[in-house]
């Protein structure tokens, strides 16, 4: 347990970043899921935005250092070759 006031004030601090770095991961996976959802269906526009939406969210996540700039960039990669795979199949 921590004694001092800056070790307490650092648990604090600690917890507060934790939540709101859980919350951004959160949302990432559930914008992959979206993504996801929309290549299975076959559509190519729905599958497209969300793919834009998709990396954005992983953009803004690495720029605040919630994840790596490298896991956010490899993430995108590996979405963007289900997207361009789903658009040979249709086109």
């Amino acid at each position: 347990m921590a004694h001092s006031l800056s070790a307490k004030k650092r648990v604090r601090q600690n917890a507060k970043r934790r939540a709101i770095n859980r919350a951004r991961k959160s949302q990432i996976k559930t914008q992959i899921k979206h993504f996801e959802s929309a290549l299975s269906s076959g559509d190519v526009e729905a599958a497209s935005e969300q793919y834009r939406l998709a990396v954005r969210k992983l953009d803004e996540t690495a720029a605040a250092s919630t994840m790596h700039k490298k896991t956010a960039s490899r993430k995108k990669s590996r979405l963007a070759k289900k997207l361009n795979s789903l658009k040979a199949k249709k086109g």
